[in-house]
């Protein structure tokens, strides 16, 4: 599923956030029309811009994006940026459960795994959009998840942020990926109390009971011990907490010593997740320091997953396939991949349970798991 499309802009000087609505006749603020045919020039005073699959049309002093291949990814309500190289870029889609808000490309850590690389630059225009965006996501929306980068690089940005989605969706459960090193810092923890309610879920990587380990795949000299600190005081304030673990070669040996010593000194963590690999930026590169395949750990993660299960913590599998989970961890399998990246192989076209299966990754056309068997 795509997320962005591209046209010719025409009198777009300044980026715009609207929803989207193929209802010529609807009138209200921030939204733009999607229309397949000629434009109306009696219509398009009602909106903020049009987006057509039509040419230029030079006679329409309006803003408009001409000439888009097509815009069947967009529905009713999707919300877009409309930038003025033509760009389309979709923030939020309606029908999906698994939208999220790109809070900033910034990090401090540069895992060795990490999917979405970091990019060392000014980005603090990604939170004026959101500022934009976040008033118009629908009021009855469930699940938001934010991520980076490191969202808490953007300092008193990120609480602004935060207490708005807390104005702004009250209802709404929100998801946020951290690395948790920012929250060693008491003060900054504090400030989170006063931004946002019970509604939001902090998801820290933990990925050794060793600092030597954790240093090394986080590729941050320090981490370990910050995170750590930062876990602690975030308990001090009663902060929902979900611990996540990426299994791969320089996780996996130390597997089984990490659930005992979550258990033992993390034992107010609301959930843990256990995550498969996922084969896009930085992995590609690291490949040979990473891959093991899922049937070589599955004694490992069993151990790991069971251990904890039994000392009455919450846990998870997520970014797996079924027919590679030992069966004494399903009742804890998730189908986690989001949708917009989320495929099967055609070896699992024959299988009777792909519709319980989580499937995979987009990026694992290019690399998986040679231990693929569909269930017959």
């Amino acid at each position: 599923m795509k997320l962005k499309t591209k046209g010719v802009a025409c009198c777009i000087d300044n980026s715009i956030v609207a929803r989207v609505t193929f209802d010529p006749l609807q009138k209200s603020e921030s939204t733009v029309l999607l229309v397949s045919d000629r434009l109306d020039a009696s219509v398009i005073a009602n909106f903020d811009a049009i987006i057509t699959t039509w040419p230029l049309d030079e006679q329409f002093d309006y803003p408009s994006v001409y000439e888009v291949p097509d815009f069947d990814h967009l529905e009713e309500g999707d919300i877009v940026a409309i930038h003025s190289d033509g760009i389309i870029n979709t923030l939020y889609r309606v029908r999906s459960q698994h939208n999220f808000l790109l809070f900033t490309e910034r990090c401090n850590s540069n895992c060795l795994m990490c999917s979405q690389p970091p990019r060392d630059k000014e980005d603090s225009h990604l939170a004026q959009l959101y500022k934009r965006v976040i008033p118009l996501i629908p009021k009855d929306c469930t699940d938001l998840g934010i991520t980076g980068g490191e969202p808490t690089l953007l300092g008193n940005l990120f609480f602004e942020l935060l207490i708005l989605i807390s104005s702004e969706l009250p209802l709404a459960n929100i998801h946020c990926l951290t690395n948790g090193r920012s929250f060693a810092w008491p003060d900054f923890t504090y400030k989170l109390n006063d931004a946002i309610g019970g509604n939001l879920v902090l998801g820290i990587p933990l990925y050794a009971d060793s600092y030597l380990v954790h240093d090394y795949v986080v590729q941050a000299k320090g981490a370990f011990d910050q995170t750590l600190l930062g876990l602690y005081q975030l308990a001090r304030f009663n902060r929902r907490i979900e611990i996540r673990i990426v299994l791969h070669k320089l996780t996996i040996p130390r597997l089984k010593k990490l659930a005992r010593f979550i258990y033992r000194n993390l034992p107010f963590v609301e959930h843990v997740a256990f995550m498969g690999l996922e084969y896009q930026g930085y992995t590609p590169h690291n490949i040979d320091k990473l891959w093991i395949d899922p049937k070589d750990y599955a004694e490992e993660l069993s151990d790991a997953m069971l251990f904890l299960a039994d000392m009455g913590m919450q846990i998870s599998l997520y970014n797996s396939q079924l027919c590679l989970t030992p069966k004494e961890l399903w009742p804890f399998y998730k189908r986690s991949i989001s949708d917009w990246k989320n495929i099967y192989l055609p070896i699992c076209d024959s299988c009777s349970m792909q519709d319980e299966c989580g499937g995979f990754f987009a990026s694992s056309l290019k690399f998986h798991s040679n231990n693929i068997t569909p269930f017959i």
